[in-house]
């Protein structure tokens, strides 16, 4: 039975863990650092302002311990968003001091809420790190029970975790049809089991070696060895066989047939369409020449665009660009939409149809991964290929020090129009950059104006390059 987690536990251990990070050159290490940082500030700052101690806040105080809640309070919405972060960056790190820390972040954030839909998918994501992947989807699916919109491809996610899960349990009755007695060694330490075959297999009795190997294989799976160690002992174990037999028989054929859709589905999932439709994918050169001469307008997802009332004139643009979670409102943001810019780490409007869809991200593993996942067969003529993935960095060689923030979707999408220069008219409609709030599907209204965007760079830059400024709209060309 998991133990119950209180509040003032969690933030000591991330006050402790802070201290374990001093020094570190590590850069997932110092933005955990960072995070961490905010987290015991924001914390410090709500127990100065805290109400004065009373007969009742005590009795208060002593309920809410004995439910698990929290020695000081329960979880408000500022603390929970916190911890969220430091659990994220925990989990980017990878190290086991950090895992065992988002572990007990989301133990305690579940203990506390247990509904919230963010504590759940990190949860899923602490499990998958700690090579627990039936014990993460389970988690995937309760999230996904919670939300009506999957906007980060979690149940590609999960659909991967089973294909994987249903590959290595062929694999392992491949090996143990080829490997007759391994029973017999299933039931001791896998380790030293492992150990003895790999001698055996040094000392050339490659019968006793393969029972034993593939034996120390099944205790593996059933004792719940970490999946790492377990994919490792595979990739090991057949790598021993293939050296044996130079030309491989038919059953070491599919196994390692196997052993590939286990690697393959946890690192992507079960890919229905790998042609996606008959997508077109378009280099840099094939983007330029689908927009020349074409007018364009980009349409911000901020709150002034929820009133504008400019639906007809958007809609008489050549070009109408949106953005990730974008909203339809006919009479005031317009009813077409042409392409349509996204992050990938978003799933929001991939199955709305058009002509062009660009994803967008920084880590080209992560953006593979997305593109393979999160595409829709069928909702697209044309996708951008990697020459596209992440225009600000890639394109025109211009210095983007002055861009202190990672770069939104907008301001990749209007680096790229400004660096290829076809557009006779280039317009921004709405982009206010969020002074007047967001204006988003409702499903993704939750999701916070982040701070890592540099909405005030960005805004100089444009401004810089404007030809006109009206209330709404700004041109470029």
């Amino acid at each position: 039975m998991t133990r119950v987690r209180t509040l003032d536990e969690a933030l000591r251990a991330c006050s402790a863990h802070s201290g374990k990070l001093v020094g570190s050159l590590d850069p997932r290490r110092l933005a955990l650092a960072e995070a961490l940082r905010r987290l015991l500030a924001l914390w410090a700052a709500q127990e100065r302002t805290a109400p004065p101690v009373t007969a009742t806040g005590i009795l208060r105080r002593t309920k809410a311990a004995a439910s698990g809640a929290s020695g000081s309070g329960a979880l408000g919405n500022d603390v929970l968003d916190a911890l969220l972060a430091v659990g994220d960056k925990a989990v980017v790190c990878g190290y086991d001091d950090e895992l065992r820390l988002a572990e007990l972040i989301t133990e305690t954030i579940l203990q506390q809420r247990r509904n919230s839909r963010a504590g759940q998918r990190l949860r899923g994501r602490v499990l998958e790190a700690l090579g627990r992947p039936e014990d993460a989807a389970d988690a995937y699916e309760r999230y996904l029970d919670l939300t009506k919109e999957d906007g980060f491809g979690v149940r590609a996610r999960v659909d991967g975790i089973h294909a994987a899960t249903k590959a290595r349990a062929e694999l392992l009755t491949l090996l143990e049809a080829t490997a007759p007695g391994s029973d017999r060694f299933s039931d001791g330490p896998a380790t030293d089991v492992w150990a003895d075959g790999l001698a055996a297999h040094t000392a050339g009795d490659h019968d006793g070696a393969r029972a034993r190997l593939v034996g120390a294989l099944r205790a593996m799976d059933r004792q719940g060895a970490p999946e790492g160690e377990i994919l490792e002992a595979f990739a090991q174990y057949l790598d021993l066989a293939t050296a044996e037999q130079p030309r491989p028989t038919a059953e070491l054929t599919q196994a390692l047939a196997r052993y590939a859709d286990t690697r393959r589905n946890r690192m992507r999932g079960p890919v229905p369409d790998p042609l996606f439709g008959g997508v077109q994918w378009l280099s840099l050169g094939e983007f330029r020449n689908r927009i020349a001469g074409k007018s364009v307008c980009l349409i911000a997802n901020s709150g002034s665009i929820a009133e504008s009332s400019l639906g007809s004139e958007i809609d008489a643009y050549d070009l109408v660009v949106r953005f990730n979670s974008y909203r339809i409102d006919p009479a005031h943001t317009g009813r077409k939409t042409d392409i349509h810019v996204t992050i990938h780490k978003h799933a929001y409007n991939w199955e709305q149809p058009v002509d062009t869809r660009l994803v967008f991200g920084g880590n080209s593993p992560d953006w593979k991964y997305s593109v393979r996942n999160k595409l829709v067969p069928g909702a697209q003529r044309h996708v951008n290929d990697e020459s596209l993935r992440w225009p600000v960095r890639a394109l025109g060689g211009a210095s983007t020090d002055h861009l202190t923030g990672i770069p939104t979707s907008g301001f990749n999408m209007l680096w790229l129009l400004d660096f290829l220069d076809v557009s006779p008219t280039l317009d921004l409609i709405g982009f206010d950059f969020y002074e007047s709030g967001a204006y988003r599907l409702p499903e993704a209204m939750k999701l916070a104006i982040t701070n890592v965007h540099a909405y005030g760079s960005e805004k100089a830059w444009v401004m810089e390059r404007a030809q006109s400024v009206s209330d709404l709209r700004i041109s470029l060309r």
